[in-house]
């Protein structure tokens, strides 16, 4: 006797359309130039460079700066990376020759203090970042004036205008010498 097996049918059952009016949306209100209008976030094309006569530390700047503090922050821990696990640090033989030692003594030294200030400017750059989220970036923080677009695209992690900045430096150097 031969086997049989039961197929089951699909049924798809049809979903009545209703004629009922779709509701209106209501009209926007027409914004006035003063009234901000959230577009989600701005974009910028990858050769966009921060211009005077734009308003300072508008939408476009902030984006500008913050991708540039982010790709620099990343550079830096990528060659931190590499000197710590592909570099000499990982030379480990020692050498009979009293001079190749303390040459390699003197190669290692130099490479932590330049990982060390690394660190450090990660630091700066994770401030500069988080004073771009609180809308502090790109103005002093003795004065509360603006730093400048020049000196922000030199040194995007920069806290004081320059002649705060000076003052600063004189003053560590009178602290300095007490």
């Amino acid at each position: 006797m031969p086997k049989t097996s039961k197929v089951k049918k699909k049924v798809s059952k049809v979903k009545s359309v209703s004629k009922a009016k779709p509701k209106r949306l209501p009209k926007p209100k027409s914004l006035s130039k003063t009234q901000d209008v959230n577009k989600g976030p701005i974009k910028i094309s990858k050769n966009y460079i921060p211009k005077e006569t734009e308003k300072y530390m508008c939408e476009k700047h902030k984006v500008f700066f913050r991708m540039k503090l982010q790709e620099w922050k990343k550079e830096l821990i990528k060659s931190n990376n590499e000197a710590l696990y592909n570099g000499s640090m990982d030379d480990n033989s020692i050498s009979a020759d009293i001079v190749d030692q303390a040459s390699s003594y003197t190669d290692k030294n130099v490479e932590m203090k330049a990982i060390n200030r690394q660190i450090k400017l990660i630091s700066e750059i994770d401030k500069a970042l988080a004073r771009i989220r609180e809308d502090t970036y790109g103005f002093c923080l003795d004065t509360a004036e603006p730093i400048g677009l020049k000196r922000l695209m030199a040194r995007p992690v920069a806290k004081y205008t320059i002649a705060a900045q000076e003052k600063h430096e004189k003053d560590e150097k009178v602290h300095a010498d007490d």
